[in-house]
């Protein structure tokens, strides 16, 4: 195992010496979490042009520092030529951005607004239970957190009739689900002025709900409108959904190396199988 760890270090090392970077105009940001204890969090750059999907770099922990040692390794020259740059809404990140890739567009990621709604729903949804429960009442919303929070294509039957018998009952989870579901149309549209309208509407009609959580999640998409609507000066040109997708590959990968604890050889993992990097001749094939 420590002899093909060494070949494997070495076949990384040299990919890394030798891939272009210099027609890198897309970048998403995100992190995962690969251990339980300690230094929990790795930071992942990856490069989001249409035309090519990759892990770019990779970063110990997630700090304002952490993402900035990235900007610093890939250069002035190169930042400068970003147009495109997706993040979360973490303010740290979202500084680092406008510091050191000032003429790129920062798009806000599709997954982590509708995980801020996800979180909200269930935060009403275990208040209300406990509500159910304290006034004596049939506790309708037992074993509906899944039906509430997966996608439509993801849920099973039963899970699917479950929502159904809830959306029959006026509580204020449903109301919450009603509200993230609804919003789901923002995404839909083709120009940025029409999806303005409905985000002015839709934080207005939220913050009419009197279901706090949600009023809460009305406010920061309110504070962050902008960057919300640099989504549609760039989803015809860069693939916004790679993100997502790219980080479960990385989570999987972190799974199976799972009996490394090493934060270098996770590393070479990552690298190895989301890198797309070019190879030195070897007669040996790797596989992870």
């Amino acid at each position: 195992m420590g002899q093909r760890v060494l070949l494997l270090k070495m076949a990384v090392a040299w990919g890394l010496a030798n891939r272009d970077l210099d027609n890198v105009t897309a970048i998403g940001i995100d992190e995962i979490c690969w251990k339980k204890k300690g230094s929990k969090f790795l930071t992942l750059v990856y490069q989001i042009d249409a035309g090519c999907k990759r892990l770019l770099w990779i970063g110990k922990d997630r700090t304002g520092d952490t993402l900035k040692s990235f900007f610093q390794e890939f250069g002035a020259e190169r930042s400068s030529k970003l147009r495109f740059v997706c993040t979360d809404m973490w303010k740290p990140c979202l500084r680092i951005v406008a510091e050191m890739a000032d003429k790129a567009i920062n798009i806000l990621d599709r997954f982590h607004i509708m995980t801020h709604m996800n979180k909200a729903i269930d935060k009403v949804r275990a208040t209300e239970v406990k509500t159910l429960k304290a006034q004596g009442k049939e506790p309708v919303l037992k074993g509906s957190r899944w039906c509430l929070l997966k996608r439509p294509e993801n849920r099973t039957e039963k899970q699917t009739v479950k929502l159904q018998e809830l959306l029959a009952i006026n509580l204020k989870t449903v109301r919450a689900y009603l509200l993230k579901e609804d919003f789901q149309r923002f995404w839909g549209y083709k120009s940025a002025g029409w999806a303005a309208r409905f985000l002015d509407d839709w934080c207005s009609r939220t913050m009419r709900s009197r279901i706090d959580p949600m009023k809460k999640v009305a406010r920061m998409l309110r504070s962050h409108r902008e960057l919300l609507l640099n989504w549609f000066r760039a989803k015809e040109l860069i693939a916004l959904g790679a993100v997502e997708g790219l980080n479960n590959k990385a989570k999987v990968t972190t799974k199976k190396a799972y009996g490394f604890k090493s934060y270098s050889v996770v590393k070479l993992a990552l690298f190895h199988t989301l890198g797309k990097l070019p190879e030195p001749e070897f007669t040996h094939k790797f596989c992870w």
